[in-house]
C-alpha cells in the first residue's frame, strides 16, 4: 500500500497532507526518513513527529454533531470553547468542513482524513443545505440573484436552489463551500444575516438532534454518505 494511502486510511489525516508531511521529512518507515511514492504494510513501523501510525483494525466513526453559534470548528486545545469541548470520542476525529463562529447547525465529524478531504473536496460539488434569517425583509429580487449566483471574492458563486420560507426567512442548497460564502453574499445585496443554521449535508439531515447534541450516524446514513464521495 503507498505510505500516504496508508496514513489517510489510519485516520491521521488526509492524503494530501500525508504527501505534505513526507516531504517535510516528518515521517519515518521503520525509522529511516520516507519518501513519496513509499510502500509499506501492516508489519511497518510508521511514525510521524514521534506518534506511531497504526490502521489495523481501525473501525471508522461518522458522528453527527449540532454545533451551537460560539463554538469554535477546532479540536486545538489552545483555544476556548472548541469541539472538543462537546464532543470526546476517545479518538482523534476531524470536522468535515467548517461552520463558522456566528453559525449553528449540523457538522459532520470523522476520524477518516480520507473521507473528510472527499466530502469537502469542491469536485465533488456536494450538497449542504442552510436556513437563514436576515435583518429584514426581502424581495423577489434578492431571492432571483441568491439563485442565479452573486460576485464575491472576485467570481460568481455557483448557482443554488433557494425557497422562501418567510419575510425574513429562506433556505438555500449549495454545492460549494466559500469562505462566509452565504453571509458574503447577503451583505452584497444589502442584506444582513442574523442567524444562519446548517440543516443537511448530503444525505445527513440535522432533524431533531438537539443544539449541542450529537449521535453516530445510521448505517443508511453512512451507506449513503460513502455512496456520494465513490
Amino acid at each position: 500500500m503507498r505510505l500516504n494511502k496508508f496514513i489517510a486510511d489510519s485516520g491521521y489525516c488526509s492524503r494530501r497532507k500525508a504527501d505534505a508531511l513526507i516531504e517535510e521529512g516528518r515521517v519515518l518507515i521503520n525509522n529511516r526518513g520516507a519518501k513519496l511514492g513509499d510502500q509499506v504494510n501492516n508489519t511497518d513501523s510508521v511514525i510521524i513527529d514521534d506518534t506511531p501510525i497504526i490502521n489495523e483494525g481501525k473501525e471508522d466513526i461518522y458522528i453527527a454533531f449540532h454545533k451551537p453559534a460560539g463554538v469554535i470548528c477546532s479540536f486545538d486545545p489552545k483555544l476556548h470553547n472548541t469541539l472538543a469541548d462537546w464532543v470526546d470520542v476517545g479518538e482523534r476525529i476531524f470536522h468535515v468542513g467548517r461552520l463558522d463562529v456566528a453559525s449553528s447547525g449540523l457538522l459532520l465529524l470523522t476520524n477518516n482524513g480520507a473521507i473528510a478531504e472527499a466530502i469537502t473536496h469542491p469536485r465533488g460539488e456536494h450538497e449542504k443545505e442552510y436556513v437563514v434569517t436576515l435583518d429584514k425583509k426581502f424581495t423577489r429580487s434578492f431571492i432571483d440573484q441568491m439563485r442565479d449566483g452573486v460576485v464575491i471574492l472576485g467570481s460568481k458563486t455557483k448557482p443554488a436552489r433557494v425557497k422562501k420560507l418567510s419575510d425574513k426567512k429562506f433556505s438555500i442548497v449549495l454545492t460549494e463551500g466559500r469562505n462566509r460564502q452565504i453571509r458574503r453574499m447577503c451583505e452584497k445585496l444589502g442584506y444582513e444575516v442574523k442567524k444562519l443554521r446548517r440543516t443537511r449535508v448530503i444525505n445527513v439531515e440535522l432533524g431533531s438532534l438537539g443544539e449541542g447534541n450529537w449521535r453516530e450516524l445510521t448505517k443508511k446514513e453512512r451507506r449513503g454518505l460513502l455512496e456520494a464521495v465513490k
